[in-house]
């Protein structure tokens, strides 16, 4: 999602869009199929695989993350030149094709800034994640206490949920109390784990050696962050509670919020629409893969309970400091995803500034968090962070929790306006 190309991406994608034969004569066309693409993040590869194919005369482009696709329409090739933009987030590859089954280029990601970009190489053919052979001789199965960065003002706990095939080919993802780290695939060789992910807007990178039952690895998280990790085998380990996280300042049982929508209204919670009604309030941004998640959730959830007086309203925080670029970003999120309710723009992505414009709130400290609002309008629950489905059990919990919590707000009675 590139909302403010410069002016020599948007000369190639005039070039691209007036070109309906494909690339000149002379010039490699990439092969369909499996591919696999190696990021290098200083100096050490990221590796993910991706099909490419041409449906109806397009190009389409799947990104294979464990069992997570995406799919990617937006692709341009001219000459040589191959112009990747991905569906939700402001990114893309920008790469040459220098034969059929080999593309060198780099991934920018402008929500970090103009010149935030990673270099890559991307192979036809190739199907294995990470190179070398699998094994199974280091068990990772089960479930992990992690610790992120100990001893560090950074630190934070974590459950990791590993999956293990014949082989030692390995899925899986972390927990944590704001959300989860996507789809994770990679392999066990050895004493040593890998895994990877790469979802248009992340780029991790996990590495690990098995010592005695323990974990002990680095992240990196794209070119600008990277910590120590620490993980010892333990089920029964769980984090804090979610809806204890976020809470009500004193004084405080009830809401109100008055923002524009992403059309130039102004919705406030206080609207006679929302009276009498149970009201989900969602504080996300169209950037962070979490919210996005949760957002189908909340798709699914209105759809089922709107007729019986659910209604939802999202209040989004965005990366972009310039509101129109904000407005932008959440309506082309609103189109990519279908999204029913209001989106209203609260401001710039920090947490410090969802706090003060949200100010009946002790703090924001998770995208997303979500208040659940009676018939009455008073506040009955806050969730913290939200567990997407690569959390396997942990997401389906909380969505029969949420349908079941939602059943019973909306059973309540109660006619009284916020």
């Amino acid at each position: 999602m590139r909302l403010i190309p410069t002016v020599a991406v948007l000369s190639l994608l005039i070039a691209a869009n007036s070109c309906t034969t494909g690339p000149a004569d002379g010039y490699a066309i990439p092969r369909t199929g499996v591919w696999r693409m190696e990021m290098d993040i200083t100096g050490r590869s990221l590796p993910f695989g991706f099909q490419l194919e041409r449906e109806s005369g397009e190009w389409v482009m799947r990104i294979l993350n464990g069992s997570e696709s995406i799919a990617v329409t937006d692709i341009a090739l001219a000459g040589d030149t191959l112009l990747v933009r991905l569906p939700l987030y402001d990114s893309e590859f920008k790469g040459l094709v220098r034969n059929d089954s080999l593309i060198e280029g780099e991934w920018h990601n402008y929500l970090k800034g103009p010149d935030y970009k990673i270099p890559f190489v991307a192979h036809a053919g190739r199907t294995h994640r990470f190179p070398g052979e699998s094994n199974g001789q280091a068990l990772v199965a089960g479930t992990w206490r992690v610790r992120f960065g100990k001893n560090t003002p950074d630190a934070f706990d974590a459950i990791g949920i590993f999956e293990q095939q014949v082989g030692g080919a390995a899925t899986g993802t972390f927990v944590t109390e704001t959300g989860d780290f996507r789809y994770l695939e990679g392999k066990v060789h050895n004493d040593s784990l890998l895994l990877s992910c790469f979802d248009g807007s992340h780029a991790f990178l996990f590495a690990a050696k098995l010592v005695g039952d323990s974990l002990h690895g680095n992240f990196w998280s794209g070119t600008h962050w990277q910590q120590s990790w620490e993980a010892v085998r333990d089920p029964s380990f769980q984090l804090r509670d979610p809806d204890s996280l976020t809470f009500l300042r004193e004084g405080y049982d009830m809401v109100h919020l008055s923002f524009p929508d992403i059309d130039g209204n102004m919705v406030s919670s206080a609207d006679p629409r929302f009276r009498g009604k149970a009201l989900m309030i969602q504080i996300m941004g169209s950037w962070c893969p979490n919210c996005v998640d949760e957002t189908r959730l909340l798709n699914e959830v209105y759809a089922k309970y709107h007729e019986r007086g659910l209604e939802v309203l999202a209040v989004a925080f965005e990366k972009y400091k310039e509101p129109q670029r904000a407005v932008a970003a959440l309506q082309h999120f609103r189109t990519e995803l279908g999204v029913p309710y209001p989106i209203l723009y609260g401001g710039h992505a920090s947490k410090e500034e969802a706090t003060k414009k949200l100010p009946f709130l002790e703090r924001v400290m998770s995208y997303p968090t979500c208040i659940f609002v009676d018939r009455l309008g008073k506040v009955r629950r806050i969730r913290t962070g939200f567990y997407g489905p690569s959390t396997g059990e942990h997401h389906g919990h909380y969505k029969r929790n949420l349908e079941s919590f939602i059943e019973t707000l909306l059973d309540e009675g109660g006619t009284a306006g916020r």
